[in-house]
This record gives structure tokens, sequence and C-alpha cells, in this order.
């Protein structure tokens, strides 16, 4: 697994310590970013949940995000997480978070322009994922997006609170939707 695009592509990520985790494959991430907006995380703060490996926070940084910060319960994970930063020259850009995603969101600051997720498939509904993430006053930034990769047997609503669909792609047995915040 490698970074797809930007300062650090090319790189080479460390992988998954556990079968649960389930990295975004370099496809799936190249049309993600193909699809944004450069203006969303192009000197702006990223989100990066359910982080696993780090893949997608660390194609944002690698692509001109300022900063991001990744939340992943799995200590091993972090740690894998915090090895793919050094690895690829972006650490001084991000922070690591080892806690749950429903405790993280109540302590982040907030604000900011991308989230990017793509928890689980057995483990976590991306369904309650996203209606958590609305549910956080400030989390994201007015006009920011949420991309949030899921299995193609969850269907997601067209809206979350302030969150509405944008757009759906589907890759293989993969779904990932675009969701925008209002007010921006």
């Amino acid at each position: 697994m490698r970074v797809v695009g930007g300062k650090a592509k090319g790189r080479r990520l460390a992988g998954s310590t556990s079968p649960a985790t389930r990295p975004t494959t370099e496809r799936v991430r190249a049309a993600i970013f193909n699809i944004l907006a450069p203006e969303l995380y192009e000197g702006r703060r990223v989100l990066d949940l359910y982080a696993g490996t780090g893949s997608l926070g660390i194609e944002a940084l690698s692509r001109g995000a300022a900063w991001a910060d990744f939340v992943e319960r799995s200590p091993r994970q972090c740690g894998v997480i915090r090895s793919n930063l050094q690895n690829t020259g972006l650490a001084g850009q991000a922070k690591v978070h080892c806690a749950d995603v429903a405790r993280a969101l109540a302590t982040l600051g907030g604000n900011y322009r991308l989230v990017l997720l793509d928890p689980p498939y057995q483990e976590v509904d991306a369904g309650v994922a996203m209606s958590r993430i609305a549910e956080t006053p400030g989390l994201v930034a007015p006009g920011g997006m949420v991309v949030v990769g899921h299995s193609r047997h969850l269907e997601l609503t067209e809206k979350y609170d302030a969150l509405r669909r944008a757009s759906l792609r589907r890759y293989g047995d993969n779904i990932v939707e675009f969701y925008q915040q209002e007010g921006g």
C-alpha cells in the first residue's frame, strides 16, 4: 500500500495489525481525491475517523492539508499510524488520538473542512457514525465535506441533520458517499 498523490506520493504505508482493519485501497483513495475539490483540504484541517492505517488522512496531508487529526481506538493501529506519519515525513502536521470515536468527537475542536471515515464494516454502522458526526456541533465547517466508505449492503439516508448527500460512487463491493455541510 502506497500514498497515491502529492508530496509523499509513492511512499509505502504499513498495513493493518488486525484482521478487523480493512485499509481503503489505493484505487478508492485516488478516486476520492480526484472527486474532491482541492479547496476542501489544501491548507485546511482534516479529520480521519476509524483511521486504521491512517491512509486517508495521510493522503490528504500529502496533497496539501495543513493538519490532520486521526482517531483510532486500537493502540496497535495507533502505532501503525504514527509510524506511517514518520515514514512519510508528515508527523509534524498531525495528531493521533487513540480513543473511541464517540469519545473523541466530544473533545475535538471541530471546524474541519474535510472528515474522512471508512469504518470496519462488521463492527461499525456507518449510518450511526454519520449521525454522531452530524450531531456534533461545529465539527464540520460550513461548506465542509464528509466522505464515508461503507459496504454495498448498507444504505445511508439522503441527509443527516445539516449534512446532505452530494454524490455516491460504487467501487466493487464498496460504496463511497460524499456529504456536504449546509451553510457554506
